[in-house]
């Protein structure tokens, strides 16, 4: 399938950048996990970090930020970094959120474990559902809890929650309730109806709730993101976390925050680990900074980019892969694609990293123990990458697992 030819943005300020133009040559250097965690000649569609350069407006500031010097940054919270914080969450319905209920933290995993540390007990349920990005249950499983999964279901368009599941997770006895919005892997925007369910849920059992929104900038949806403590009933019982890492793909400088309207609460969920966590860069600060300050035109070319490679993945798979089933992701530059009907399903991760020279990411990396056969057959395709390397990752898939082209070249 031939990319079309119109691929990226019109260049429309003078920090655009051309995302076809990607050299995998250059990509693939030292000190990239993405591009040599696998032997050369694979091509790497798995970890979530984009292919593309970094903003310029980020690149500028770090290198006035060096000149500057290095010493400690403002380690309670750049108070130009709260402040601009406040400004774009509260985009998200998080209104009013207080100078106190900020903790910034070393990425946004820390975060998780974190809140399952303090608002969960050892061999207590924690509600989640499945399929889930694995730090989520993994910090519940490293932490001594037990996962109380609640398995999405697919629809008609879309994966959706099913909330008898979610009964059955809360009849665990949980206290708390880890929230993916948008949800990683199936690309999910959790919408207001959605929420409205969601926030009822955790009243009436009684949850606390952490809700990971690292990917609320990289939506396809026309609607304006809600995030889950946008409603004032669940503020008091709520922490959000989220980072510049995915939208601005600035993951090798490590910054994330933890946000609540509940200062109390803020503070309850980040006193354990007072010693045992590490805190933010003076560089990452610097980044985060420029990014919110001056990222938004990047930000917008990006996205627009990242759309036209999700549909033209949609549509490869529907029309050259017939035993395959994806939906359009919401949100993310992630695809959650079912393999299951194929022959070859049981070991779909080594045919495709031996016989495509493909690299995805298993479908049951993102279950607990005990739920990975459910998503075997599964694969999370990273589409962050030029038109012309994504085609090329397509074919590769569809030759290694499609028998007839694979008669073919015989």
């Amino acid at each position: 399938m031939t990319p079309p030819d119109a691929a990226h943005p019109d260049p429309v300020h003078p920090d655009a950048v051309n995302y076809d133009d990607l050299d995998p040559a250059a990509l693939r250097h030292p000190d990239s996990l993405k591009w040599t965690a696998f032997p050369e000649g694979t091509l790497p569609l798995w970890v979530a970090d984009m292919d593309y350069p970094v903003a310029p407006p980020i690149l500028r500031a770090l290198r006035a930020r060096l000149e500057s010097g290095l010493g400690y940054p403002q380690l309670a919270g750049d108070p130009r970094l709260v402040r601009a914080l406040q400004a774009r969450l509260a985009g998200n319905g998080l209104t009013d959120l207080p100078e106190k209920g900020f903790k910034f933290l070393p990425g946004v995993v820390p975060g998780l474990y974190a809140a399952v540390n303090a608002l969960s007990a050892p061999g207590e349920a924690v509600i989640t559902m499945t399929p889930v990005y694995h730090p989520f249950h993994l910090a519940i499983t490293d932490l001594g809890r037990v996962v109380a999964a609640a398995p999405l279901q697919a629809g008609a368009e879309r994966d959706e929650i099913d909330w008898n599941a979610m009964e059955l997770a809360a009849a665990q006895g949980a206290r708390l309730m880890m929230l993916c919005h948008p949800h990683n892997p199936s690309g999910r925007v959790w919408d207001a109806a959605e929420l409205r369910l969601l926030r009822e849920f955790a009243l009436r059992h009684d949850l606390f709730v952490i809700s990971d929104e690292l990917h609320a900038d990289l939506r396809y949806t026309d609607a304006p993101f809600e995030s889950f403590a946008a409603d004032p009933a669940v503020r008091d019982r709520t922490v959000t976390v989220t980072g510049p890492c995915k939208a601005f793909n600035t993951a090798g400088l490590g910054i994330g925050v933890l946000v609540g309207h509940s200062p109390e609460l803020v503070t309850r969920v980040m006193a354990p680990a007072t010693g045992l966590m590490g805190h933010p860069s003076a560089l990452s600060i610097t980044m985060w900074l420029a990014a919110l300050e001056e990222g938004g035109p990047w930000l917008e070319d990006t996205v627009a980019y990242l759309r036209g490679n999700r549909d033209f993945l949609v549509e490869f798979v529907r029309e050259h892969l017939p035993w395959a089933h994806v939906f359009s992701p919401e949100a993310t530059y992630l695809a959650w694609i079912d393999l299951r009907a194929h022959p070859r399903a049981d070991d779909i991760q080594k045919v495709l990293l031996d016989e495509a020279e493909l690299a995805v990411h298993n479908g049951p990396v993102f279950a607990p123990e005990a739920l990975k056969p459910q998503y075997q057959g599964f694969v999370r395709v990273n589409f962050a990458t030029s038109r012309a390397l994504l085609a090329g990752g397509l074919e590769r898939l569809a030759a290694a697992l499609n028998p007839e082209v694979r008669t073919g070249e015989e």
